[in-house]
């Protein structure tokens, strides 16, 4: 474990991989730190392009994700094709089933449209409380964040601290726009979720997202009830 060197590592970091592409930070951290990495995919566009990166430098690091058990079939159907075409294995972490079971007899099945503390307290059981499991025996998480899909998300860094898991976190797509990774799929021929083609550009559960309009900030969707200072579900939390 490095967390009682983690601000020092961090700033050594950004300063060592500003600017560079994205697969030479994937390829550092895997190189430097294989056995104590993860990577947590949803399944959507940019984890999709992080997964074809780690595939073709390590396809044996540890990769994982998060299953609420109200996914779209979508989602599903795009993890079996991911796993087959790049020869990695997932792992699927799912919540605690009594913990949902009392939620749900307690709250309601659609709870999460009442009010904001029933959302959120649904997504800590679903998918916060899941992913405390996924990343008990690492120090450093890769995830797909961009700067430009959320006002939530403007002040994110390449390496950074995540005070609620207490992991590094590395954001190898911070900076891309959405021509970028839409060019690296099209180039890759990487597989993606076909909701994406329907005007999901972000896609969770699925009573709680929908397609977006023209016009609309791309995580209108997630949430879409709420304000947008509140569309986290609580896994990227500083």
């Amino acid at each position: 474990m490095i967390l009682k060197n983690a601000l020092p590592l961090i700033q050594k970091f950004n300063q060592l991989l500003k600017d560079q592409p994205a697969a030479d930070v994937i390829q550092f951290f895997i190189r430097n730190y294989r056995d104590n990495l993860g990577f947590s995919t949803s399944l959507g566009a940019e984890d999709q392009v992080i997964t074809q990166i780690i595939a073709g430098i390590d396809p044996g690091v540890y990769i994982f994700t998060l299953d609420t058990g109200r996914m779209f079939p979508e989602t599903y159907d795009l993890l079996d094709l991911t796993q087959q075409r790049y020869k990695v294995k997932v792992k699927v972490f799912f919540p605690e089933q009594k913990a949902v079971e009392e939620m749900v007899y307690n709250k309601g099945i659609n709870l999460f449209y009442e009010s904001i503390e029933n959302r959120k307290l649904c997504c800590r059981i679903r998918k916060i409380e899941p992913l405390k499991r996924a990343l008990e025996n690492i120090d450093f998480w890769i995830s797909g964040l961009r700067r430009e899909q959320s006002v939530t998300r403007e002040d994110l860094s390449l390496i950074e601290w995540d005070q609620l898991n207490n992991k590094i976190k590395i954001n190898p797509l911070i900076d891309w726009k959405s021509i970028d990774l839409w060019d690296y799929i099209r180039k890759n021929n990487i597989p993606y979720n076909p909701l994406h083609d329907k005007g999901f550009p972000s896609i969770g559960c699925q009573p709680c997202t929908r397609a977006i309009e023209p016009g609309e900030d791309i995580r209108a969707g997630r949430w879409g009830w709420e304000n947008p200072e509140t569309r986290e579900c609580g896994l990227h939390k500083k």
